[in-house]
């Protein structure tokens, strides 16, 4: 169990060096040799875990795609604005999501690896097709197509932030961007009850290690 655990920090360890170093220099300058450095491990034990730098980027990629540290709610739409607000404020500070995400706009790394944006579609759909079923949203809201656009105006407001002077914020943006759609998207009585701002994304960002183990079994 141990070494079980220890492979797991090890594995984590690489992806994260990795990411930061696609983040600071792009997919296709990066070297294996700085994520080694990164990393502070072995060639040995980064080619037992990926056997390229081309798997380095797919690992990075996959690891983007989550709902960590969002609980369950009883509203699903909740639940969805938790996951994007929350991705938002997580995106500056974690350069595992923000090397994802400029790997997805480069097209060279988009042309290698595809992006994960499906991935996402599919997610929030899933969670807008619950909404749909217990009455959240109106009617004629369609689950995947509403998941796509929000995809799309998530992506364009994290790249256009990136060229904007420093007092624009994802997260402030993306909660100004659920609070023009909603209203299309939410049923009245629940849209009233629905809490989006950036106070929400910094309270479930503190929360993250205590949802995290909440959500392997371990309570307090």
């Amino acid at each position: 169990m141990v070494q079980q655990e220890r492979a797991v920090r090890t594995r984590r360890a690489i992806l994260e060096a990795a990411a930061a170093v696609f983040d600071e220099r792009g997919y296709e300058a990066a070297t294996v040799s700085e994520v080694l450095e990164r990393a502070e491990v072995t060639k040995g034990a980064l080619y037992f875990h990926f056997s390229s730098k081309a798997d380095l980027a797919r690992g990075v990629l996959d690891g983007a795609v989550t709902t960590d540290g969002v609980r369950p709610h009883r509203l699903k739409l909740q639940e969805l604005v938790d996951v994007l607000l929350l991705l938002a404020y997580r995106l500056p500070r974690e350069p595992m999501l923000s090397a994802a995400l400029r790997m997805s706009v480069d097209i060279e790394a988009r042309r290698l690896f595809g992006t994960r944006w499906p991935d996402w579609t599919e997610l929030l759909a899933g969670l807008l097709a619950e909404a749909r079923e217990r009455g959240e949203v109106h009617a004629h809201v369609d689950a995947t197509e509403t998941a796509r656009i929000l995809v799309c105006a998530w992506t364009g407001a994290s790249v256009v932030c990136e060229g904007l002077p420093d007092d624009y914020d994802l997260t402030s943006e993306v909660a100004k961007l659920f609070q023009l759609v909603l209203p299309a998207i939410a049923a009245p009585l629940v849209l009233a009850k629905l809490e989006v701002s950036v106070d929400r994304a910094a309270t479930l960002y503190a929360d993250m290690p205590m949802a995290r183990l909440e959500a392997s079994g371990i309570s307090h």
